[in-house]
């Protein structure tokens, strides 16, 4: 080919028009929560996006730039929602222009989400029922009532439009996670002295800070936050309980010197400590204080909960672990997340996904929460007025003997003494266990 032909088919590309649309909507879904709905684009790459409302008729306007929608995207359901119908148009032509019709009055808030490990790029818009809540707003201090309940909020991990983890032969993290809080949830409550709060009751999804802040609201005593591991090796496996780590704990003191002016916060829970009126100084030993008060109750709350999951699952460590997950860094309630085993893995993620090893877990995640309670009963609680009356169980835990267990393991397991565990048993040196025999676990 001749340069000249070349040169006139360079131009010819050129002058011919670039496509109008950038970008396109892959589909869409609308998640209902109880306070606001979430409405999801996912949208072929990043876009730009304005929005604002209009009156009679209500509606909110959507313009997502240099962006169209397939005719084949199907139209999500929009039941128990404030949106009556949603709207499609070409604005400018190369802008899809999205209307949404609403019933009812609503804030809103629209924000794009970059790529994860699940979807693209998804475009966010979140419609608040009424005024928005704000999650800094908390109770004023009020006297606790005497013989109260002893309030455990349960955050079933991820929801919505956060599926969390694969499990191995399908299935999602979300799931299996609010069947674990909403089981664990019913144990509680037919347990007298205890008020369980779920802070996610459905398929929706709440920010992290937000969990922690309804915990807070609810006046929880413990919160605990129920996940499933996973990992890109199947082999992994094993149950972990974890508390705020100390750089956790550390850099949240920090936020909250750095907010305290502008908020209500307070710590130590009903009738606790406001920090707006107090200076630097005095708000940073206070903080100190309470952080190191309740990562001990973590901990110890903790070290509970995986002795008693240890005896129905593998452990992946003997020990609490510590890291800066968010939903643990509320300064005044002892927080644990739960990883209740390897939802990538075979073995467990079969297990996981089966209602009897769901009930399972919850069972012994509420042995191990019952358990400290029992020892360390908030003053004031129906449970502190119970024990000093007498009027409550507090025998030594129990534990049935599995096949390939030694004395010397489940002692270990539940960081007792062999000796302790022989004499709470009348075990003596020549006496020999057997599979389904059932041992005292002393305190």
């Amino acid at each position: 080919m001749s340069l000249r032909i070349r040169r006139f088919f360079v131009a010819a590309l050129l002058i011919l028009p670039l496509p109008l649309f950038a970008a396109q909507v892959d589909d869409v879904r609308v998640w209902r929560s109880p306070d606001k709905t979430r409405l999801v684009f996912d949208v072929s790459s990043d876009v730009a996006h304005s929005q604002f409302f209009l009156d009679n008729p209500r509606r909110l306007v959507l313009d997502i730039r240099g962006t169209q929608k397939p005719k084949n995207v199907a139209n999500p359901r929009l039941s128990n929602t404030p949106i009556s119908k949603i709207r499609y148009g070409v604005r400018n032509k190369k802008d899809l222009r999205v209307v949404l019709d609403l019933k009812n009055k609503v804030t809103s808030k629209s924000f794009l989400l970059a790529p994860n490990a699940t979807y693209g790029y998804r475009l966010v818009v979140d419609l608040f029922d009424g005024q928005k809540k704000t999650t800094e707003s908390v109770k004023q201090p009020v006297k606790p009532p005497s013989n109260r309940d002893i309030v455990v909020a349960i955050d079933a991990g991820h929801g919505g439009e956060d599926p969390g983890a694969l499990a191995y032969g399908g299935g999602h993290e979300k799931v299996v996670t609010l069947n674990i809080s909403k089981d664990l949830a019913a144990l509680l409550k037919k347990e007298p002295g205890f008020k369980p709060v779920l802070v996610r009751t459905g398929d929706y999804y709440i920010p992290l800070r937000e969990r922690a802040s309804i915990a807070r609201e609810a006046g929880a005593d413990l919160f605990i936050s129920i996940h499933a591991d996973a990992f890109t090796n199947p082999s992994a496996n094993g149950a972990s309980v974890y508390a705020l780590s100390i750089g956790g704990a550390t850099s949240e003191t920090a936020r909250w010197l750095a907010h305290r002016a502008n908020s209500s916060d307070l710590i130590g829970g009903e009738g606790g400590i406001s920090l707006s009126d107090k200076g630097d100084v005095l708000a940073g030993v206070l903080l100190d204080l309470s952080m190191t008060s309740t990562l001990s109750s973590s901990l110890e709350v903790g070290d509970k909960v995986l002795k008693h999951i240890g005896a129905i699952n593998r452990l992946h460590k003997k020990q609490v672990e510590q890291a800066a997950f968010v939903v643990l860094k509320s300064p005044d309630i002892p927080s644990i997340l739960v990883e209740t085993g390897f939802i990538s893995n075979p073995k467990e993620g079969r297990k996981l996904k089966t209602r009897s090893h769901q009930r399972a877990m919850a069972r012994q995640i509420f042995k191990g929460v019952k358990g400290y309670f029992v020892n360390k009963p908030p003053p004031g609680s129906l449970l502190a007025s119970l024990k000093a009356e007498g009027k409550i169980d507090t025998r030594p835990d129990q534990y049935v003997i599995r096949a390939g267990d030694t004395l010397s393991e489940i002692a270990s397991r539940f960081d007792i003494s062999l000796s302790s565990l022989k004499t709470a048993n009348d075990i003596s040196r020549s006496d020999t266990i057997r599979t389904g025999q059932t041992l005292v676990i002393p305190n």
